[in-house]
């Protein structure tokens, strides 16, 4: 949706999700669109930066970094409550922007500020009114992912679940909900062998319950437990956007 509300935040597009997964963010912002929230995208931000860190490639990731501090920063100036995140993966690395640029003098106190404004979409759709979204679910069965950027990096546990269950699915228990999908950034292309056991495993805790779908909260783990499982994998906010449901 177009811009039309006071309250805006600001959506990283990142680099995987929009060639892979467009829908999630189209959702994410109709979504925020029925709760009052304008979402916008800054065309200059790309990559958070993740995978050329956690590859050693620092100073390009701070070059990362720096490019989308400057296609945020008129964003933030103008008034943007947040900076939200709907790739896990992504919001762990953004959080850390303020450590990692801490000594650079020109983008300290910036990188600062994004950190500290990042947040995932679940924490802050958990403090809104939600309840224009109560009974889209209509009981169907889900089971939820946990990333482990989410649980373990943000320490985010239970939140989505929570918002799902209010939005009227049943959300089914998942064993050993605290293990990794096996995907783990590039962790599925060095170790595909480790990664594809991890994917089995957590592919069968998660049938257990007999969901009809399943959701997750990151685009590397969708795209890795999509490639093994026979049931769909969504983002878990298209299931509280009646558009992409259909």
């Amino acid at each position: 949706p177009a811009p039309r509300h006071e309250r805006t935040v600001l959506l990283l597009e990142g680099c995987v999700q929009p060639l892979t997964a467009p829908q999630t963010n189209a959702a994410a912002a109709r979504v925020l669109d029925r709760l009052g929230i304008s979402a916008i995208s800054a065309a200059e931000a790309g990559c958070c930066g993740a995978v050329d860190y956690h590859l050693s490639a620092h100073e390009q990731a701070r070059r990362q970094l720096r490019r989308n501090i400057d296609a945020w920063w008129p964003h933030v100036e103008a008034g943007a409550e947040a900076l939200i995140m709907t790739a896990s993966g992504c919001g762990a690395m953004v959080t850390e922007y303020g450590d990692i640029l801490a000594d650079d003098p020109a983008y300290a106190d910036k990188a600062a500020r994004i950190a500290a404004m990042t947040i995932d979409l679940s924490s802050f759709l958990a403090r809104e009114e939600l309840t224009s979204l109560s009974g889209i679910g209509h009981g169907r069965r889900v089971a939820f992912q946990a990333p482990c950027t989410l649980q373990h990096a943000q320490a985010t546990t239970g939140v989505v679940e929570g918002i799902l269950e209010q939005a009227g699915y049943t959300v089914t228990e998942v064993a050993d909900a605290h293990l990794c999908c096996g995907s783990a950034g590039t962790y599925s292309i060095l170790q595909p062998e480790l990664s594809q056991r991890l994917r089995d495993n957590k592919l069968e805790a998660l049938g257990r319950g007999q969901p009809e779908l399943i959701a997750t909260a990151n685009i590397g783990c969708q795209l890795h437990l999509a490639g093994g499982s026979g049931t769909p994998v969504r983002h878990w906010i298209e299931l509280l956007d009646p558009e992409a449901l259909i």
